[in-house]
């Protein structure tokens, strides 16, 4: 970087507007004419923005640092969040469901847009994790670009100042007098009590109080980047879990988001209604109102959480340590290791078991029973003798496509249906039939044996959000930071008054970052009862 050596004797580095020590326009000549006041924007230091541009990283650098760039940005973020918020969230929809097939037939084409286009996902996505991140670089080079020439100036600024800087301050007086000294020195008493830094230099005086105020708009970034830096967190493995776990009675299984560390079983599910006979009269319209006379006083989960010991072998039960039991009520989570489990929802009497028997259609007579977990069936039941049934489909939550095929909406046994292949000694390459709730379709009329629905089984389910959230530190770190430079920057403001003798006069100069009306009712103070003149607003004489 080039340098440029002011009269003072003070070395600026190229592109400095005013000399960091004296203030003197380092272009003097041209501006000696000029009425115009002075730029006092981080007080005329060089910003690496404005001095280089010759490689990619310059360009790169000129380009996060320009405060456009960094309103665009936030625009844009803003924009594709509230597009995000147009429909659900793909972790809000049903988990019955599937993405594709949720949007389309609860939004039609908009929401089938939404989906192709990503939005259903967008906190997510990569390219809005971009977005997120271009405006923390943003902020690093923005602030480090302005920071940096800032302090520097604000260290190296002398006492005295050269004399065109302080007449192109807005504030700005001259008063010649006979005696100086006593009146700087009652000036400068006061600037004491009214608690200013003075710093004197050859008879000049520099005073100065509220320079930290100066760093708000910093600390406030910073506090920024720390939220940001913590919301990008939360895509981290292991740093961020937010998700639902559907558990049946007497099932185990893992709870998501711990790396099949934990498992949860659900011992028994529970259910309390209010009885309009039985409860007190203050509950009355309220059980009134529900069609069943009833309303849920209570659901919870009782549960049973256990460790895996060892590592994961695939094909092998996993080694179960008993950690603790829980009864999980609303508001009243599971909380164990950074997770917690909330009970949020529940669904009763889901199809688990059915149970058919295998009959001759003319004499009634039975050759066997199955009983066909609808969440793990079997693909042959063998009912000995040369009698057995083959599941050649099973579609869980049936249903006729456009094109009249049979489909399965879900995973999910809401509406089972099954293609049984019935053998038997006199039909050995066996009889098809096609059996649903409540319907029995064959290919043909002459088939000898059927399949008669004899039972069903159910369970309850539980629903559990399971929150595991190491990123909330960085959050409200990051907030609080951010609130203290909003109160540094915005309740305080930073004050310089600048004395010059020149002879027999004093000039007076004064500058404010912000509530100049302020710094000019404080001259009353201050100049009281003393020679000098009062410094005036020379903005309008500009």
């Amino acid at each position: 970087m080039k340098e440029v050596k002011c009269g003072c004797g003070h070395v600026n580095r190229d592109g400095t507007i005013l000399c960091e020590s004296c203030g003197k326009p380092v272009d003097l000549e041209s501006t000696a004419k000029s009425n115009k006041l002075l730029d006092m924007r981080y007080d005329g230091s060089a910003r690496r923005s404005q001095t280089y541009n010759k490689t990619i990283v310059d360009k790169i650098w000129n380009f996060f640092s320009s405060v456009k760039v960094g309103v665009w940005l936030i625009v844009l973020t803003l924009l594709a969040s509230a597009l995000g918020t147009v429909f659900p969230q793909e972790m809000y929809i049903p988990p019955t469901v599937t993405p594709a097939e949720f949007y389309g037939d609860e939004y039609g084409f908009l929401g089938q847009l939404y989906y192709e286009l990503g939005f259903h996902n967008l906190f997510g996505s990569w390219w809005y994790m971009i977005l997120v991140a271009s405006i923390g670089i943003s902020l690093v080079i923005a602030s480090l670009d302005r920071f940096v020439p800032l302090y520097r100036a604000l260290k190296k600024q002398g006492v005295t100042r050269h004399e065109s800087f302080m007449k192109r301050q807005r504030l700005f007086s001259s008063t010649t007098i006979v005696n100086t000294d006593t009146e700087l020195q009652q000036v400068k008493d006061k600037l004491k009590s009214r608690r200013y830094n003075v710093r004197e230099e050859n008879g000049n005086l520099l005073a100065e109080k509220g320079r930290f105020s100066r760093w708000g708009p910093y600390v406030n970034h910073v506090g920024l980047i720390i939220f940001l830096f913590g919301a990008m967190l939360r895509f981290v493995p292991g740093m961020y879990v937010d998700e639902v776990l559907w558990i049946r009675e007497g099932e185990t299984s893992v709870i998501p988001g711990t790396e099949g560390k934990y498992y949860l079983k659900n011992d028994q599910f529970i259910m309390e209604v209010y009885e309009k006979d039985k409860e007190e009269d203050v509950f009355e319209d309220a059980i009134t109102r529900v069609g069943d006379g009833s309303v849920v006083k209570n659901y919870q989960s009782n549960v049973t959480l256990y460790e895996r010991k060892g590592e994961i072998v695939h094909g092998a039960e996993p080694e179960l340590e008993k950690v603790k039991d829980k009864e999980i009520k609303v508001n009243q989570p599971l909380k164990h290791d950074s997770y917690a489990l909330y009970q949020v929802d529940y669904k009763l009497n889901e199809l688990n078991k059915m149970k058919f028997s295998l009959i001759d259609k003319e004499t009634e007579k039975s050759f066997g029973e199955i009983e066909v977990d609808l969440l793990d069936p079997e693909t042959e039941y063998d009912l000995e003798n040369g009698y057995k049934v083959v599941v050649s489909s099973y579609l869980p939550d049936f249903y006729f496509d456009d094109e009249g095929q049979p489909a399965t909406k879900t995973r999910v046994p809401n509406n089972p249906a099954f293609v049984f292949k019935m053998i038997s000694p006199e039909k050995p390459k066996g009889e098809s039939s096609f059996v649903a709730i409540q319907q029995t379709i064959e290919p043909t009329e002459d088939n000898i044996y059927k399949m008669k629905f004899e039972g069903v089984e159910t369970k309850n389910l539980t629903a559990l959000t399971v929150r595991k959230d190491l990123t909330l530190w960085f959050l409200g770190i990051g907030g609080a930071i951010f609130m203290i430079g909003v109160i540094q920057g915005m309740y305080w403001n930073h004050r310089r008054i600048w004395f010059l003798r020149k002879g027999n006069e004093i000039l007076i100069a004064a500058h404010t970052n912000k509530n100049w009306y302020g710094i000019s009712n404080e001259f009353n103070i201050l100049l009281k009862d003393t020679s000098l003149n009062i410094p005036e607003d020379q903005k309008d004489k500009e």
